[in-house]
């Protein structure tokens, strides 16, 4: 189950769980969509993966028997912060943005 990240990782601006901003990795990396497209260009800092819209999960379980739903399984609290230095992310970007993401 995705943890659904409170942030984006390199801006810091709030991804509430509802939010069509949030982008993610197939590692869960979690970005806004702004910094995913115009400074990221969809390359994950991390894996050099590329990114899609994180999915949104439905405030209430719609079959209570399954136990779903944020309000069974909530977002994570813990804030998440990129290790790597802006530099170090814009020469890595650089390096293979090019590259589609099914040929990095």
């Amino acid at each position: 189950m995705l943890e659904l990240r409170p942030n984006c990782e390199l801006c810091d601006n709030d991804l509430p769980p509802q939010s069509s901003e949030a982008r993610i990795c197939s590692y869960e990396c979690t970005y806004c969509a702004h910094c995913a497209e115009h400074v990221l260009h969809n390359v994950c800092p991390t894996c050099g993966g590329g990114f899609a819209p994180r999915p949104i999960r439905p405030l209430k379980a719609w079959r209570p028997e399954k136990k779903l739903g944020l309000i069974n399984n909530p977002a994570s609290p813990v804030r998440v912060h990129s290790k790597y230095l802006r530099a170090d992310i814009a020469a890595h970007v650089d390096r293979i943005k090019d590259l589609p993401p099914d040929a990095r």
